[in-house]
């Protein structure tokens, strides 16, 4: 009788853990410095103004403000924070 499983079973039942990437915060919410807006692999969103690049691409906030997405060239788009929300003017 055969004293050890057979391999086909001991090779399977492993699996990565998953890697939470995405948006951690959308346009217009406000965020402190330091606060991680997006992780991504490869640099499908930019950094704008007041926003840095990690070197894993993740991008975070350098100043207090609120999010603010923009769409660049070749279907990419630039986080930026603002000091101030811009809202839309009221109309009458």
């Amino acid at each position: 009788m055969a004293h050890k499983k057979g391999l086909g079973a001991s090779k399977n039942g492993r699996d990565s853990n998953s890697q939470r990437l995405g948006v951690k915060v959308y346009g217009n919410q406000k965020v402190s410095a330091g606060a991680v807006l997006v992780r991504q692999r490869g640099s499908l969103m930019v950094p704008g103004r007041n926003v840095m690049i990690g070197s894993d691409d993740t991008l975070f906030a350098v100043a207090d403000g609120y999010v603010r997405f923009e769409h660049t060239a070749k279907d990419r788009k630039r986080v930026s924070v603002d000091p101030e929300l811009k809202r839309p003017a009221a109309s009458k």
